[in-house]
């Protein structure tokens, strides 16, 4: 397709739509739905070339800002349906109870996100067409991607930056500028086609040159470094509606015992003098494991001198009188003589799934038992005995939080155990594990996953993909861990650094429709 064509698709796109709809919210409804093809796990990344550029020819055309709005919520929301759609399989792991959420979960939570997409289309209708709006309206998608990571809890999942994370070479330069970062080059990239104008495409062309660019010399002046410790990833592939039924406790914990020894004796076998790390995903052990002797000894036994078995279980408290007071969603980690070695619990607890908002009002919360989670200290790492590196471990979807993830003391590496069984064969692991792989590389540190059905895997400092097993998949996967690297650019100056070219890119906007260029 020639170029003149390329340039013409952005406004006939819009207006094809606007016209078949005879609904600009419409319109708007279908660019936020296809944009995202661009996340994982399609990666159409080039879609955003088309979808991006006609949303701004529309909102070209509001009257008033409030219309822009509309249009605004309207993209946003058919982007968020479409990108949360799985958060629906959850109620399906106990449809008797929950039959009634199912046709309005994922809708009602896709709303108050999509919200958020108000503010980019309210800047860009405010700013003049042309350069300051294909430069305003990135920086204000970059606002709304912030905030949403801090209001209300928080819930950074699908940033457009993770659209990348297909390939180890175009996320490297989130080392310097974090996800929200590669959000607004991409967004911006994306914009330049509705400009018409071939210096915008040659710009277009070379900042994707030099980003790529960046990313081959930057894995090339970091190649793959391991440490002498071997880890074993134990997958059980749990179902999620028969995870707690009272019958399979023991056969499930027999399973991720089996498969722990299964590993160990294969990777003792092929490095006899390392030690070795068995991790199990996110209340992996159906008992009170750090309150079980006899589930701790048999669980350990396998384990070699110098290894060390970290678990996901749950934790609980009691009163004098015998009554369950806390409960935590914690990591275990337990040596080869079945002592608890240390503890880390989860502090970025899930709104519904683990305690209830507001006081209990809404009877929505998931998981069952009267108790509601209590939560941890927050990030830190945890401490572990010998010759084994300590991690910063992150609880489900503590990972998803850019710069939110080392504490005060900088782990060695980190790891993120999580269950994803709530969201079957569906997008949600793959968004999830490409959320992970960009905390890897925006600090510098090694990333190893296990999850309760997949995606497991282990990537390098630099994001390079070092073992995996897939979704749905039973076994164990062993691999080295990988060396940290110095502390990042983005690890040195967290959220500030996205946060100052947001604010760049709004203010070099601000100024080109005051001076109209």
């Amino acid at each position: 397709m020639p170029p003149g064509s390329i340039r013409a698709i952005a406004p006939h796109m819009a207006s094809f739509l606007a016209r078949i709809s005879a609904r600009p919210w419409l319109a708007a409804f279908l660019l936020g739905a296809v944009s995202v093809l661009a996340l994982p796990p399609v990666h159409a990344v080039p879609v955003l070339l088309l979808t991006i550029p006609a949303f701004l020819v529309l909102i070209g055309r509001a009257a008033t800002w409030r219309q822009a709005a509309w249009w605004g919520a309207c993209f946003g929301y058919g982007h968020q349906l479409f990108g949360l759609y799985w958060i629906t399989h959850a109620l399906l792991t106990d449809f008797g109870r929950w039959f009634w959420l199912v046709p309005v979960a994922a809708p009602g939570i896709a709303l108050p996100v999509a919200m958020f997409s108000v503010i980019p289309a309210v800047v860009a209708w405010r700013l003049r067409e042309g350069w300051p709006r294909v430069l305003g309206f990135p920086g204000a998608w970059v606002l709304a991607e912030m905030l949403r990571g801090i209001l209300f809890t928080g819930f950074p999942w699908n940033l457009m930056g993770t659209a990348w994370a297909f390939s180890p070479v175009p996320i490297q330069l989130a080392s310097v500028i974090g996800v929200h970062g590669l959000s607004l080059l991409t967004m911006f990239v994306a914009g330049l086609p509705v400009l018409r104008s071939r210096r915008a495409w040659a710009g277009g062309i070379a900042i994707l040159a030099l980003w790529m660019g960046f990313g081959v010399w930057r894995l090339e002046d970091h190649p793959p470094a391991e440490t002498a410790v071997r880890l074993v990833l134990v997958q059980g592939n749990v179902a999620q509606d028969v995870k707690w039924d009272e019958a399979q406790r023991l056969p499930i914990f027999q399973r991720y015992i089996a498969l722990s020894t299964q590993g160990v004796q294969a990777t003792a076998a092929a490095h006899p003098s390392a030690p070795i790390l068995v991790i199990w995903p996110e209340t992996a052990s159906p008992f009170l494991l750090s309150q079980d002797p006899e589930a701790m000894r048999a669980a350990t036994a396998m384990l070699p001198p110098g290894s060390m078995l970290l678990a996901g279980t749950v934790r609980a408290n009691w009163n004098s009188g015998g009554q369950l007071t806390e409960l935590f969603n914690s990591l275990v980690a337990l040596d080869a003589s079945a002592r608890v070695a240390g503890i880390f619990d989860k502090s970025h607890l899930v709104p519904f799934g683990e305690y209830m908002p507001l006081g209990g009002i809404l009877p929505l919360r998931m998981v069952t038992g009267g108790v509601d989670f209590s939560a941890g200290p927050g990030p830190h790492v945890l401490a572990l005995p010998g010759r084994l590196p300590s991690p910063g471990p992150l609880i489900c979807y503590e990972v998803i939080f850019s710069g939110g993830v080392v504490g005060a003391e900088r782990p060695a590496w980190l790891l993120n155990v999580t269950n994803d069984a709530w969201f079957g064969f569906s997008a949600g692991p793959y968004q999830h594990l490409a959320a992970a792989r960009m905390r890897a590389v925006e600090e510098g540190l090694p990333m190893v996953r296990a999850a309760q059905t997949g995606i497991s895997a282990v990537f390098d400092a630099s994001g390079r993909g070092l073992a995996r097993l897939g979704l749905g998949r039973t076994g164990a996967v062993e691999a080295a861990l990988p060396e940290p690297l110095p502390p990042t650019l983005f690890a040195r100056g967290g959220l500030w650094i996205p946060f100052g070219l947001m604010g760049l890119a709004l203010v070099l906007a601000g100024l080109g429709r005051r001076l109209n260029f």
